[in-house]
């Protein structure tokens, strides 16, 4: 009985929008522009223990559109969730924190983003789906390839 096998635990206690700004550097005068503006978007996932067994996992959105060579806004939000995860191998552990949690956390981030947007006076960005699995079996390859253990992940990718 003392050497009775865990029950695997994962559950999540919070999700949370972490971080978020915007700035319109150039306005009023570039909301005059005619001209339709380029969006430029960066997506990130960061995963950090919390405590024992607790973790955050954070998934980061910066969306930049531009004219010409002017910032029409910029969107920087971090939304986090805090997960519950024990009794997992590491093996088990890695794609949770890495596939699992930033699934969970993402599609509030895609709405704060594009309420943020609204907000701000323009029309909503709407943040693609993202296939987290694709990202870090992509962060995995790339790790293997380095000759680097890929422990906890840290997914930068441009959409």
């Amino acid at each position: 009985m003392a050497d009775q096998q865990q029950e695997p635990v994962f559950q999540i206690q919070r999700v949370y929008l972490k971080e978020a700004s915007l700035e319109q550097p150039n306005s009023p005068g570039i909301l005059l522009e005619q001209e339709q503006p380029a969006v430029d978007i960066q997506l990130g996932v960061e995963a950090t223990q919390a405590a024992d067994g607790v973790y955050e996992i954070c998934v980061t959105a910066t969306v930049t559109t531009k004219v010409k060579d002017k910032t029409v806004f910029l969107v920087e939000a971090k939304q986090a969730g805090i997960f519950e995860i024990r009794n997992l191998s590491p093996e088990q552990m890695n794609p949770i924190m890495g596939i699992a949690c930033p699934q969970i956390v993402y599609p509030y981030l895609r709405g704060n983003v594009a309420d943020i947007i609204t907000r701000a006076g323009f029309p909503p960005v709407h943040l693609a789906e993202i296939n987290f699995q694709a990202m870090y079996e992509q962060q995995q390859a790339e790790a293997a390839q380095a000759g680097t253990p890929a422990e906890m992940p840290k997914i930068i990718t441009r959409a």
